[in-house]
């Protein structure tokens, strides 16, 4: 089964440094193949066919300790919950100088469609729940606007980790490459 590792505030404003090299070399060591980082924020795609997905994310976090002496939380999805993501991402949701689109991936915790009634949204925001994730828009205009800015510091916050949408479109790409090869 093919995975994504998605690891939370890694390399963020000089903090909780991690070398994508040597995280891989650490994948790498629990056994998982075709390892594959993308960019510096703690994205690593991988292969196992050995370990159950309930197991992986303790082993992760673990191996991530015991090498970079982080306690940090990693959110696995394997590539199933990433094509259901993808195929319900509306395609005219970018990231660029008109409009910012973000993917917020869901910890179990908050993982249900009532989790957008949690959030304090504004007119401008447009968001969507796929289970796994919520998938926010807002117009780049509108960003100083958007109720989401009100998420820092909440108990949702802490429990999600978010990708731009080109981060997110291209770890979907590599690992549609990774599976049909």
């Amino acid at each position: 089964m093919i995975y994504v590792g998605l690891l939370r505030g890694i390399n963020v404003g000089g903090n909780n440094k991690v070398e994508m090299k040597k995280l891989k070399t650490t994948f790498e060591s629990l056994g998982f193949t075709n390892v594959i980082t993308h960019i510096n924020s703690g994205n690593i795609i991988f292969e196992s066919n050995s370990i159950q997905q309930g197991n992986i994310t303790a082993k992760i976090e673990k191996a991530i300790k015991n090498d970079f002496q982080l306690d940090l939380n990693v959110l696995v999805k394997d590539i199933n919950s990433i094509v259901r993501i993808f195929e319900n991402l509306p395609a005219t949701w970018v990231k660029d100088k008109t409009m910012r689109t973000d993917v917020m991936f869901l910890w179990e915790k908050f993982d249900f469609p009532e989790v957008i009634e949690k959030l304090r949204t504004n007119p401008v925001d447009n968001i969507k729940y796929v289970p796994g994730a919520l998938l926010w828009n807002v117009e780049g205009e509108n960003y100083s606007k958007s109720g989401m800015l009100n998420l820092m510091g909440t108990d949702l916050y802490r429990n999600m980790t978010i990708r731009n949408v080109n981060t997110f479109r291209k770890i979907h790409q590599i690992m549609m490459d990774l599976n049909n090869r």
